[in-house]
C-alpha cells in the first residue's frame, strides 16, 4: 500500500468512526418514547399479583429502594411505571425491600412486606402508590421475620403469616386487629416447619406462604430449601381451622423444575377476569445465574382423589414479558 493510499484509508475510517459515534449520541439523548421498546421477561421475585378494576398490579422483590410496581391488561404484556409505589424514605428501613402483596380493604390499599428482614405494613390510596407509613416501624420491632401475608376469613376476620427464624424458618399466624395494621401477639402459633423428605435439601426452611379457602377447607401453599437451591419449590398444605392444626399433602412438592426452569417458588393466588385461579412464582434467571429472578403464573385446579378436593398446578407456564423502554 504507497502512503497515500493509506493515509486515504485512515482518513476514511476516522470518519466512520465519527458518524457512528453520531449515531449513537443522538440514540442516547432521544426521547423514551421514540426508543423500540425491549421486550423482556418480568424481573420479579416473590411475586404478587391484585387485580383492580380491570387492570392486573405485580409487586415483587426488585428495587434497592423499595417497592416497584408493573401494570398489565392480559398477564402477558406488562408496564412499569416512572416511580416506585414504596420507596424507602416513606417508611422504616433502608434496605432489603422483599416479597409484598397488596389488599384493598375498606376504600384503602394496604401493603404488606419485609425490610430489613422484618415484616411491615403500609397503606396508600392507590394501587400504584405512593405507600407510606404513618408512624414508621416494623410489626414486630424485637425479633426478626419475614414474608408477611393476610389472609381474611369469611366472618371479616384478618389474619397475618409470616415466616419465624427458630429452627430454621418455619410459619406461623396471628390475628391482626381491626386496623389491620397491628398483631395480636397472644395469638401467635406456629402452622409448618421443615418435615417431609424434600424440604431437606438444604437449609432448613419453610417460608414465602399463602392462603385461600375452598369448601371450608384452607389450603396454604409454601416454599422450601433455599431460594438458592435449584430445588426450591412449591409445597401445600391444609386444616379446617386456619390456627391448624396443618397437614401436609403426602404428594407434596405439587410445584418444582416444571419445563426448564429451576429454583422456582414463593407463590401467591389470585382469580383472574375470567374467573380461574391462577398462581405466580419466580424461578432463576437460567439454570447457572439465580438473579435476576423472573414472573411466571400458571393454573390452579382441584382434582377429587379419595373424597379429598387435591390442590393441582398446571405444569403448564406462561411467560409474562415487561415493555422494558
Amino acid at each position: 500500500m504507497t502512503m497515500k493510499s493509506f493515509l486515504f484509508t485512515l482518513m476514511f475510517m476516522t470518519f466512520l468512526m465519527q458518524v457512528v459515534s453520531c449515531k449513537e449520541k443522538d440514540k442516547e439523548n432521544l426521547p423514551i418514547d421514540d426508543i423500540t421498546p425491549e421486550l423482556v421477561k418480568v424481573p420479579l421475585g416473590d411475586p404478587f399479583i391484585m387485580l383492580w378494576e380491570g387492570k392486573y398490579y405485580a409487586y415483587g422483590t426488585y428495587s434497592a429502594d423499595g417497592i416497584a410496581v408493573f401494570v398489565s391488561d392480559d398477564l402477558l404484556t406488562w408496564n412499569s411505571t416512572t416511580s416506585l409505589a414504596l420507596h424507602k424514605d416513606d417508611v422504616w428501613a433502608d434496605k432489603s425491600f422483599w416479597a409484598p402483596e397488596v389488599y384493598h380493604v375498606n376504600g384503602k390499599f394496604y401493603m404488606y412486606y419485609s425490610a430489613d428482614e422484618h415484616i411491615c405494613v403500609t397503606t396508600s390510596d392507590s394501587p400504584l402508590g405512593p405507600f407510606k407509613q404513618d408512624v414508621q416501624k416494623p410489626m414486630i420491632a424485637d425479633e426478626k421475620s419475614i414474608d408477611n401475608t393476610m389472609f381474611m376469613d369469611d366472618d371479616g376476620k384478618a389474619y397475618l403469616l409470616f415466616d419465624r427464624f427458630n429452627d430454621g424458618l418455619n410459619i406461623w399466624v396471628a390475628e391482626l386487629k381491626d386496623n389491620l395494621i397491628d398483631l395480636k401477639p397472644e395469638t401467635m402459633q406456629k402452622c409448618i416447619n421443615v418435615s417431609q423428605p424434600w424440604e431437606e435439601v438444604w437449609p432448613r426452611v419453610n417460608e414465602g406462604s399463602f392462603v385461600i379457602k375452598q369448601n371450608g377447607v384452607y389450603y396454604m401453599t409454601y416454599s422450601a430449601n433455599s431460594y438458592e437451591s435449584p430445588f426450591y419449590g412449591v409445597g401445600v398444605a391444609t386444616a379446617t381451622n386456619i390456627n391448624g392444626p396443618w397437614t401436609k399433602y403426602e404428594g407434596n412438592p405439587i410445584l418444582q423444575k416444571p419445563g426448564k426452569l429451576v429454583g422456582i417458588g414463593h407463590s401467591a393466588m389470585f382469580t383472574d377476569k375470567e374467573g380461574k385461579l391462577r398462581i405466580v412464582f419466580h424461578a432463576h434467571n437460567s439454570t447457572t445465574n439465580i438473579h435476576p429472578r423472573h414472573m411466571y403464573i400458571s393454573t390452579v385446579s382441584f382434582e377429587n382423589k379419595g373424597g379429598k378436593d387435591i390442590m393441582v398446578v398446571d405444569k403448564n407456564f406462561s411467560i409474562p414479558t415487561w415493555i422494558n423502554k
